[in-house]
């Protein structure tokens, strides 16, 4: 097994890195992709240095089994070709491919298979904030169909990648010693405050973060379900948070909810109010799994449920995503 990273020096090029040491992914090589600027520096893997090499279209590619691309769509339209003409799969984290007819959208939890056909030799891993949501969603689904989503996220400075979570810290420290807090990742400062806008507007008002969930949960769950989402950026460092509203078209019980995902594949239950427990950010923060908490009936709504939901957004809304990917199509023996 022969496996490439595109896009090492990133935030997630490096929980790459991590996921697949700590998963003990079976590979016999590792080669590692970037930039002009990352190409010659060194990362340590399974105790060996492995060097960089920079992306060009030519045949580094030949023999390589399986590739994690995370260098922007831009990189990923581009080498597209070069990564996939000896037959790797591209398993690609980027916005490229998400909705091409031609390429599947796949969360292991709920569209495992969807990732055998792939015309284009490419895979798409969906959006960070959709991949924690429809998670959470697939075991309520699966006891009565979810018509409708109303979805407010509280996402964290990770979600714009190393040098935004390094400008939150730093903000927080120019605003301790009386500075002027340097802003130039997002639209304002994001120490002590939240941005409700996250990625560019389109026509009708919304983000293409929030389109994003909208067509990418579609998608993924082979569904007619209509989502409408309010992404907002606030002051944590890795692990996104949502507030999600869901009506189905029967009604589904607590305890047949709470049951169902605590049998989920990739899910915790986190709840218990009365003692203070629901996840947060701050714990889900480097670990695997999606979490679920503030489980109850909406009160508005006899078919209306309403949770929070939790995930570290570099792991599973990124990396580990794509890593369980591969690990399917292994399983399988469908590379």
């Amino acid at each position: 097994m022969k496996v490439a990273i595109v896009g090492v020096s990133g935030a997630v090029g490096q929980e790459f890195l991590k996921v697949l040491e700590e998963r003990n992914f079976p590979m016999d090589e590792l080669l590692l992709f970037g930039s002009s600027r990352s190409a010659g520096k060194t990362y340590k893997f399974r105790n060996e240095l492995i060097t960089v090499k920079e992306l060009k279209c030519n045949d580094d590619f030949k023999g390589v089994d399986i590739t994690f691309t995370s260098a922007g769509a831009g990189t990923s339209k581009e080498f597209a070709d070069t990564i996939t003409r000896y037959g790797a799969v591209m398993i690609d984290n980027s916005s490229a491919f998400r909705m091409d007819v031609d390429v599947p959208l796949v969360v292991p939890e709920v569209n495992a298979e969807d990732a055998k056909i792939r015309p284009r030799g490419i895979i798409a891993n969906p959006n960070c904030s959709t991949i924690q949501m429809v998670v959470a969603l697939k075991p309520l689904d699966d006891i009565s169909h979810i018509k409708r989503v109303h979805v407010s996220t509280y996402q964290s400075a990770s979600g714009a990648g190393a040098a935004a979570m390094e400008e939150l810290k730093n903000q927080y420290r120019q605003l301790v010693n009386n500075e002027e807090p340097v802003v130039e990742k997002f639209a304002y400062q994001l120490a002590y405050n939240v941005i409700p806008h996250i990625d560019v507007f389109t026509e009708n008002g919304y983000t293409k973060e929030e389109m994003k969930m909208y067509n990418e949960t579609r998608k993924i769950m082979h569904s007619d379900v209509e989502v409408s989402a309010m992404c907002v950026r606030v002051p944590a460092l890795r692990a996104h948070s949502e507030a999600i509203w869901i009506e189905t078209e029967q009604p589904i019980s607590i305890e047949d909810a709470r049951r169902a995902l605590e049998k989920a594949q990739g899910v915790v239950v986190q709840d218990d109010p009365a003692n203070k427990v629901y996840p947060m950010p701050l714990f889900a923060a480097a670990t695997d799994p999606v979490y679920v908490g503030r489980l109850r009936k909406d009160i508005s709504n006899p078919n209306g449920l309403f949770f929070w939901c939790v995930s570290d957004q570099i792991k599973k809304g990124a990396a580990l995503n794509a890593v369980q990917i591969a690990e399917y199509l292994i399983k399988e023996k469908a590379l």
